[in-house]
């Protein structure tokens, strides 16, 4: 290993007490930003009273309640199966669109690659809508196929609806994370197939998807927490049949139900936060020995394309055909909707155009105060959230801090948690912790969870690139008497200004999209587009629901082209 890969500067000797208080103050402030929200959701869990009464004891009642009641015990079921049909239809999809795209001379594969990349950028509430406008009951769609054939396909409000909706939806991630590793993988073994006379489709099954393993192992169970974690698509499409999951019956029990209870609903989320910190800890580990996957080495050669000859054209052809019906028509038909009073093949469209949704949208303070409130939240969040992980990360990965590992261990944690219970234990710590109560119902509260919540995903953008800064910059500005802080501050941090902005721009976009934090911390006046969306459903105004997300999407556009082609920085591979 060289001298400056892989090893950590020391500063331990150079640090004084200014800069040691400033690295614990660090560690404190990301603990309590990780651990108010955990923490009230734990002991709830072992009391039989609400916290915030004073008079709890100590008491098993809800977990016993939970593991007893046929409705828990039905929503596992169904999230268990959920989850793995969604995951499975992800990476199915995403691994071969990879495979198509990076390694192949498929036609036309830097468009597709763009197209494939779309849903990322949208929120999952959003695409909820768009899947309900398309492919729902009334789905036009729907109609439109059930004109031609006298019956309906399918039924988007089933379990196997929601799960390839679901699925459909996560397998972006899953070839977003391949198609890096794909383009890197040495072409030789591929080259000695074809020279041994293997053909284009073996070559690919036999030599290219075994060395995605890294990858696919990696995507699978992030695309199964992320399923377990989804609340909107369940509460949406399959809740009005009667479905429950656990994230969908943690709602209903601690939010919809006149007298909730608490210690109940704290154990169905303590169990599913101990689910998905097994899965979280099993995917650090495999990542974290990434070498046992290791399967080329040497030197690098040129990817060289696969030639998949005639097959080359279907390909594109089904992959085209997967993004027309997964992307186009449930983004395009939400965009169609918003201008239209219905959306329908037996309207015409030239009739029902209107403008109607978007003056809905406007007319209300409340409505346009969730917009500015979505960007407030997002500027000032992204700001106070980029900030944070940088600092984490040069305590962490650039200090001799004792505690360093622990704190990189807690800033990557809220990973873990899902989103609905992130914002229903910040309410709880809101009530319970001396000092907090004045956060209810404002713009600080939401700050403080979206930051709490995209902790890991801001830490991540950050991380790779300080990793890869050589350890000799620091040392060089030691050795002229620089502190460690003025050696972040002055050497560092002017190196990471593209990680930096990309770190900001991640923030940003997930907390334009964030729903599910805020649905338990949202009052009258801190509305947000994904909470107000969620009120125009319940209210039966879909046209209004269409034009808000488009909204959210024409933002979160807006943002993407000013940051790749003001900064320059690219925001895929």
């Amino acid at each position: 290993m060289k001298p400056d890969q892989g090893t950590r500067p020391t500063h331990g000797r150079g640090a004084g007490v200014g800069e040691r208080t400033l690295q614990t103050c660090v560690l404190l402030v990301v603990l309590v930003l990780v651990a108010a929200p955990i923490a009230p959701v734990v002991m709830q869990s072992f009391s039989n009273t609400p916290l915030y009464d004073g008079m709890s004891e100590l008491s098993l009642g809800g977990y016993w309640r939970a593991l007893s009641s046929s409705a828990f015990q039905s929503a596992m079921v169904n999230t268990a199966i959920f989850a793995t049909l969604a995951t499975l239809i992800a990476q199915v999809v995403g691994v071969l669109a990879t495979i198509l795209v990076a390694r192949t001379n498929l036609p036309g594969a830097r468009g597709i690659m763009n197209l494939m990349l779309w849903p990322i950028y949208v929120s999952h509430l959003v695409l909820a809508f768009g899947w309900i406008v398309a492919y729902g009951p009334s789905g036009f769609v729907t109609l439109q196929v059930e004109q031609i054939i006298g019956w309906k396909p399918w039924n988007l409000y089933s379990l196997a609806g929601l799960s390839i909706a679901a699925g459909l939806s996560l397998a972006p991630l899953t070839f977003l994370y391949s198609i890096g590793a794909a383009r890197t993988i040495d072409p030789a073994l591929e080259d000695a197939a074809r020279l041994s006379g293997a053909g284009p489709i073996k070559t690919l099954a036999a030599i290219t998807l075994p060395l995605l393993r890294p990858a696919i192992v990696t995507t699978t169970i992030l695309n199964f927490v992320l399923a377990l974690e989804l609340f909107v698509m369940p509460l949406l499409l399959a809740v009005p049949s009667g479905m429950h999951f656990l994230t969908t019956f943690i709602y209903a029990e601690g939010f919809e139900a006149s007298t909730p209870d608490h210690a109940l609903v704290s154990a169905v989320a303590v169990m599913l936060i101990g689910v998905v910190t097994v899965l979280v800890l099993l995917q650090m580990h495999l990542v974290g020995d990434g070498k046992r996957f290791v399967t080329v080495g040497g030197k690098a050669g040129r990817a060289r394309l696969l030639d998949l000859g005639w097959w080359r054209w279907p390909c594109c052809i089904a992959l085209l055909a997967y993004l027309f019906a997964t992307v186009l028509l449930v983004m395009g038909g939400l965009v169609v909707r918003s201008f239209a009073s219905v959306l329908s093949p037996f309207v015409p469209l030239a009739d029902v155009l209107t403008l109607d949704n978007y003056q809905t949208v406007f007319s209300f303070p409340a409505y346009v105060r969730s917009i500015w409130n979505t960007l407030g939240v997002a500027v000032l969040g992204a700001l106070v959230g980029t900030v944070l992980v940088t600092a984490c990360a040069f305590v962490a990965l650039r200090s001799d801090y004792k505690l360093r590992r622990p704190l990189e261990f807690i800033a990557l944690y809220p990973r873990a948690i899902p989103g609905l219970l992130v914002g229903m234990g910040v309410l709880w710590a809101t009530a319970w912790l001396p000092g907090m109560a004045w956060m209810q119902n404002t713009i600080a509260i939401l700050i403080f969870a979206f930051v709490m919540r995209h902790l890991p995903t801001g830490y991540g953008a950050i991380q790779p690139a300080l990793l890869q800064i050589s350890g000799d910059h620091d040392r060089s500005a030691r050795s002229v008497g620089a502190s460690w802080l003025q050696t972040c501050l002055l050497v560092l941090a002017p190196q990471l200004r593209p990680a930096l902005f990309a770190c900001y721009a991640i923030l940003f976009i997930h907390f334009i999209k964030e729903y599910a934090v805020a649905v338990f911390l949202f009052g009258p006046g801190s509305e947000v587009m994904g909470t107000t969306m969620l009120s125009f459903w319940v209210q039966g105004e879909n046209g209004s629901v269409a034009a808000l997300a488009v909204i959210q999407m024409a933002i979160i556009a807006v943002f993407m082209v000013i940051f790749r082609y003001l900064i320059g920085v690219r925001n895929y591979g």
